[in-house]
């Protein structure tokens, strides 16, 4: 039996809908629909979440950039997103807010507004304590970069994968853009530098980019070449899930002296007690 739950949100309050037995991961809970914009999340302290209203501000940026007309209500929203993952079995949750293009009609629904639930145990602290190795995603690349629709989500399943954490993405200039699911940093000569333009608008960037200034480190908002990951010191990838994850090889090259760096481990300190002010309810 799978252990991922999806609902419709109605005015009624949060329907549940099947699930398939064979259902893995929160994208499959979406085969056959007619797929749209979504936002992808974790919960903290099982029903908190961070910058919830950011997330649904950006989601209403995308529908409105494909020129939607559709609209919700946000007070609704909450309350399901609040009894739901209050009633989820498990310690924390990646949740995943989706508007659909169409109805979800096969699944028994009116409505367009979903809500998926999957089990989610953060990265082991290994990981930020020795780092991660990315490689590239060679031809993979956002249609519309400031619109975060689903279907991205199904084409990255695409590419050739390896033995590494995460892919990126660059554009025809070989400058790297950001992650098939996160946002990229480098850090250059003490500088930290990361793309501005043609990347997801990261909610976790924002607030990443947030401590940065708060610490005052220096800050470039310009990509990393492919030629310049030789000479990085320290680099790293972020995301809802991941926090600020350290970065040491990029395909074959190994980042500064393959250990995370002093920059990456002052952002992400900052960054976890920015999380501790910051969480609430939905509702």
């Amino acid at each position: 039996m799978s252990s991922l739950q999806l609902f419709a949100v109605t005015s009624s309050g949060p329907q549940p809908l099947p699930v398939a037995a064979n259902a893995s991961e929160l994208a499959d809970l979406y085969e056959g629909l007619s797929l749209g914009v979504y936002s992808s999340l974790r919960t903290f302290e099982h029903n908190k979440f961070l910058w919830l209203d950011h997330h649904l501000a950006r989601t209403v940026r995308s529908m409105r950039a494909l020129g939607w007309t559709y609209t919700w209500d946000e007070a609704t929203l909450r309350q399901a997103l609040d009894q739901v993952c209050s009633a989820f079995p498990g310690a924390e949750m990646r949740v995943r807010i989706d508007v659909l293009a169409e109805p979800a009609h096969q699944l028994g629904t009116e409505s367009r507004l979903l809500i998926g639930l999957a089990p989610f145990s953060p990265p082991p602290a290994t990981l930020y304590e020795q780092g991660v190795a990315l490689d590239f995603a060679p031809g993979v690349a956002r249609t519309s970069p400031l619109v975060k629709t689903a279907d991205f989500v199904k084409a990255r399943e695409n590419i050739q994968r390896t033995d590494a954490y995460e892919y990126l993405m660059t554009n025809q200039e070989g400058q790297i853009l950001e992650g098939l699911s996160s946002n990229f940093y480098g850090v250059l000569g003490g500088v930290v530098h990361t793309a501005n333009e043609g990347v997801l608008e990261g909610i976790t960037r924002q607030i990443i980019l947030e401590q940065i200034d708060h610490l005052s480190i220096p800050l470039q908002l310009r990509p990393i070449t492919v030629d310049e990951v030789a000479h990085l010191t320290e680099a790293a990838i972020s995301s809802s899930s991941r926090a600020l994850l350290p970065v040491v090889r990029i395909g074959e090259q190994v980042i500064g002296n393959g250990k995370p760096g002093p920059i990456c481990r002052q952002i992400l300190a900052a960054y976890n007690e920015f999380v501790q002010r910051q969480i609430q309810p939905a509702a």
